[in-house]
């Protein structure tokens, strides 16, 4: 996800993409706990999106 796909979002509709951030990235260490997980690297990714949506809701505080 880019910032500037972020930037054009309300701050209501960012918190809502921010807990189901949170909410992929629990269901991912889940996966990965019990090695059902194919894709390792999509943790990271995900924990990057949640930084840029804290970012962009920070600015627009």
């Amino acid at each position: 996800m880019k910032a500037a796909e972020l930037r054009g979002m309300s701050a209501a509709d960012l918190n809502k993409k921010l807990a189901e951030l949170k909410e992929e990235l629990f269901n991912l260490r889940f996966q990965h706990a019990i090695n059902q997980l194919e894709n390792p690297g999509r943790i990271e990714t995900v924990k990057r999106d949640i930084a840029r949506v804290l970012t962009v809701l920070a600015e627009k505080a």
